[in-house]
């Protein structure tokens, strides 16, 4: 078994850059219908720095859904007043 610190080197950088940025962290949550049985996939996604929330009713409206919220955070995470750390 590995165990991840979760931070990597940059390349061009000395500080360490987490690999998995607390800024881009969601909570996914399935509503009580969703089940491959009854076909259903529903639910919603929460930002955790933010609190914003979308919903999504099918498998196909998740990943449009998680794309539109990453692009809306940018990729330095500055957008929800929240740093790297």
């Amino acid at each position: 078994m590995r165990i991840s610190t979760g931070r990597r080197r940059a390349s061009s950088q000395s500080e360490a850059i987490p690999a998995f940025p607390v800024w881009k962290a969601f909570v996914l949550q399935f509503s009580r219908e969703t089940g491959t049985q009854a076909g259903i996939f529903s639910g919603r996604v929460e930002h955790l720095s933010s609190g914003r929330r979308a919903r999504f009713a099918s498998r196909e409206e998740l990943l449009p859904v998680l794309s539109k919220m990453l692009d809306d955070l940018g990729e330095t995470g500055t957008r929800t007043g929240r740093s790297n750390a």
